[in-house]
């Protein structure tokens, strides 16, 4: 029984670590990390420059602990004791203990202990002692997201790993989730979110091109070279049939791992799962989904999008559209009604006033429809009318130009795909992919963002693939506080009053023109040129109109704009705001927006609301500006 009590391993840290109590040892679950000590703490000692106690070694505080037991039997105080460093813990009462460490050497000049400096404190137990013991994250995890890296080992501008990293994204997402998802906590719906990092960069150099490499590098500037060999060189490595294959096998076997071993600790896991890139790690992870093969239902459905399938499929897609447009509450009618997505686009305005949809719904369901129908027009078929033909052709032309490689399968369908900083829209158009057939969607991922800071220097937009006839801006993400930041309201307010002085200007000065350029008219003839003057005054106050009507027709129809079946028809790019100081310098802080991810806010808080909102489960106050 005593063995296997000392046998213990108690997980920790939210199962990520577990610490093993007959060793004292702490060790990481998921990835490759130096054994870290663990101590039974029983006295402590602080110092003038310390901040907190810090304890001693099991085996002094042994030590410790029988000469206090000593005194307090016998009443003997100020007991001297001497640690393994030379230095003397002096025992005067219960309540003052305290510990001089020598300043000399051995070979110096002995010093006494009022010659040594301020003393330490010495405290027995942890009573009084004013420090904050972490509750712990929730135990219950609803969703599991696989982080993978970019370029280098380091990934961000302190240079820290990718575990580093991913624990300051799993740490802000447990504040937001304090934060936005409150009152779903308390309920019990919410426990957490669960962040692991995919390393295959190590795996990589493993290979011994380290050592090919070195042998070839010049001698001169050996720090840049190394961190070019180290960073830079990992895109020509994906880009080599070769080591793209050692990358490739590296990220899917170690998230098929990560994903077996986690269920094997969390056996009542139910949620789903979900993957991250940052910068080449979202390219790798885009070339992985691009090469899953979809279950034959799934591929037929996607071959066939409008085609009826056995429509649970369907009608779901129908009710995504109306939840889209704030019309749920018709939810029910559509679904008595069966109603899928193929005859939802063949409903004319007397088939849903027959369903007894009221007309301000039926104007939206219909101007949904015919924006629809207008995107199918843009999208050209240069290959075949059938709608089995174009997407074939595209599915070719997405994975175009591709490095050769037998790309694994995966062994679950992820959620949803989150890219930060991402390089994918820049590699498909330098491997030959004009653009992205909007019924195109990755084979077993319904799910895509696309999430970048303005002035990330690597990352590129992927909606003007799939729409390039429009010109539209990237979402906005709004801020985690409920905002936009000041100096954008700023910006945008005194933009918005430059143009409006503009046009005030531009049409007083017109109709001052046209006053003054006008030829004079008889009197005698005034009566009978009222009217041309009438229709000839409407004729030119038509285009001082327009201009302003045009705006507010487009301002409606953005939210509308169909950027394809990617991310199931809602928005793929999506841009952070940046701070006040960004602003004043966008060369400076390039490289730290293209590093800024991992403590950002409204990154968090973006994934959290995606991978909620699956679950039925939305903010307790939506965001202003949020989709």
């Amino acid at each position: 029984a005593g063995k296997e009590q000392g046998d213990v391993v108690v997980p920790t840290s939210g199962g990520r670590y577990d610490v093993r109590l007959r060793a004292r040892q702490r060790v990481a679950v998921y990835w490759d990390e130096e054994v870290a000590e663990v101590r039974r703490c029983t006295w402590f000692y602080k110092g003038d420059k310390d901040n907190k106690f810090i304890p001693y070694s099991e085996s002094f505080s042994e030590e410790l602990e029988e000469a206090y037991m000593i005194a307090v039997t016998l009443g003997e105080w100020k007991k001297k004791l001497e640690s393994p460093n030379r230095e003397v813990i002096i025992l005067h009462n219960p309540k003052l203990m305290v510990h001089y460490h020598p300043v000399a050497s051995s070979d110096d000049w002995v010093s006494t202990p009022t010659e040594q400096g301020r003393p330490r404190t010495v405290k027995r137990g942890v009573e009084n002692i004013a420090v904050e013991i972490p509750s712990g994250e929730p135990l219950q995890i609803d969703h599991l997201v696989f982080v993978v890296h970019g370029i280098g080992p380091a990934c961000d501008i302190r240079f820290r790993s990718i575990v580093q990293c991913v624990n300051d994204f799993r740490n802000v997402s447990l504040s937001m989730l304090q934060a936005h998802f409150k009152k779903s906590q308390e309920q019990q719906q919410v426990g957490r979110v669960e962040f692991l990092p995919v390393n295959w960069h190590s795996s990589l150099h493993s290979t011994g091109v380290d050592v090919d490499l070195e042998r070839i590098t010049l001698p001169s500037i050996n720090r840049l070279r190394h961190f070019i060999n180290d960073t830079i060189l990992d895109v020509f490595f994906y880009n080599s049939s070769t080591y793209c294959q050692t990358i490739v096998d590296t990220v899917a076997s170690e998230m098929n791992r990560l994903h077996q071993l986690f269920l094997q600790r969390n056996p009542q896991f139910r949620g789903g799962v979900s993957i991250a890139g940052h910068s080449l790690g979202s390219l790798i992870l885009f070339d992985l989904l691009t090469n899953q093969k979809a279950d034959p239902e799934e591929d037929e459905h996607c071959a066939q999008g409008s085609r009826t399938t056995s429509s649970r499929g369907g009608i779901e897609e129908v009710k995504e559209i109306l939840k889209k447009l704030e019309l749920s509450e018709y939810c029910d009618v559509f679904e008595k009604e069966k109603m899928d997505r193929q005859a939802l686009f063949l409903c004319t305005e007397k088939n849903l006033q027959e369903m007894g949809i009221p007309l301000g719904p039926r104007m939206k369901i219909l101007h949904y429809i015919s924006s629809k129908t207008e995107i199918k027009v843009w999208s050209p078929s240069q290959h075949g009318d059938s709608s089995e033909d174009v997407r074939d052709c595209q599915y070719r032309d997405v994975g175009l130009g591709q490095v050769s490689a037998n790309y694994p399968q995966l062994n679950y369908k992820p959620t949803i795909f989150f890219a930060f900083g991402s390089p994918i829209g820049m590699f498909l158009t330098v491997r030959g992919v004009k653009r992205i057939d909007p019924n195109y969607s990755l084979p077993t991922c319904k799910g895509f963002f696309n999430i970048f800071h303005p002035f990330d220097p690597v990352a590129y937009r992927i909606e003007p693939m799939i729409v390039p006839e429009l010109e539209f801006e990237p979402m906005l993400l709004p801020h985690h506080k409920g905002r936009k930041r000041m100096h954008l309201e700023l910006k945008e307010g005194l933009t918005r009053m430059s143009v409006d002085l503009k046009n005030n200007l531009l049409g007083s000065l017109r109709v001052a023109w046209q006053s003054f350029t006008r030829a004079p008219v008889p009197a005698l003839e005034a009566a009978s040129t009222d009217g041309e003057a009438e229709a000839e005054a409407g004729t030119e106050k038509q285009p001082d109109t327009k201009p302003e009507e045009a705006p507010a027709a487009v301002k409606e129809e953005t939210p509308l704009i169909n950027v394809g079946r990617l991310n199931g028809g809602n928005r793929i790019d999506y841009v952070l705001q940046e701070k006040p100081i960004e602003s004043f310098n966008e060369y400076l802080f390039a490289l730290q927006g293209h590093l800024c991810y991992w403590e950002s806010e409204d990154t968090v808080l973006l994934v959290l609301k995606e991978i909620y909102q699956t679950q039925g489960i939305t903010l307790d106050q939506p965001l202003p500006g949020s989709q």
